[in-house]
């Protein structure tokens, strides 16, 4: 297999300190470098939409709910991995755009309900079509069985770091 720029890092490390076992250090900055070129092509992809890849994740983690599109605010922040202030200054923003809107809880009114807004899901439905493009050419070297098995071992690693929930990463 060819060689990539990580190999001449491991390389160098292992002509220096010849008994450290570098194996682990090459997973881990290989995934945080694609990490960040996914998080490049992703928000590439939304900039024809005039979106931001943190309003495609609020957008999304309502859609995803299913009719009628609603979250209360403190379990939205939890589905996007946000503090309840940050999701509150999200939220104002994107009532502001009138994308969301807020509702008192029918019996609990110190809970606000979030829901979609008509503008808001039709451009969540716009949105994944260029999340979903974004992502296949991201792995267009890697064929469907290859994915899966990669999904799988990622997986592995995401329930290990975070037993409790893992970070979101909305699709």
């Amino acid at each position: 297999m060819e060689k990539d720029a990580f190999d001449d890092i491991l390389d160098q490390w292992s002509a220096e300190r010849p008994e450290l076992d570098t194996s682990s250090l090459g997973v881990v900055i290989r995934i945080m470098s694609l990490y960040r070129s996914f998080l490049r092509d992703a928000t590439r992809a939304l900039e024809p939409l005039e979106l931001e890849l943190w309003e495609y994740d609020v957008l999304s983690a309502l859609r995803r709910q299913g009719r009628p599109y609603s979250l209360s605010a403190s379990r939205l922040a939890r589905e996007t991995d946000l503090s309840t202030g940050a999701m509150t200054n999200r939220i104002d923003r994107l009532e502001e755009q009138s994308l969301v809107r807020r509702e008192p809880h029918h019996s609990d009114r110190r809970r606000v309900m979030v829901f979609l807004t008509d503008e808001g899901i039709a451009r969540i439905d716009n949105a994944i079509h260029q999340r979903l493009n974004s992502a296949a050419l991201s792995l267009r070297s890697l064929n469907k069985p290859d994915q899966q098995t990669l999904a799988s071992l990622l997986r592995k690693l995401v329930l290990n770091a975070e037993p409790e929930r893992p970070g979101a990463c909305p699709p």
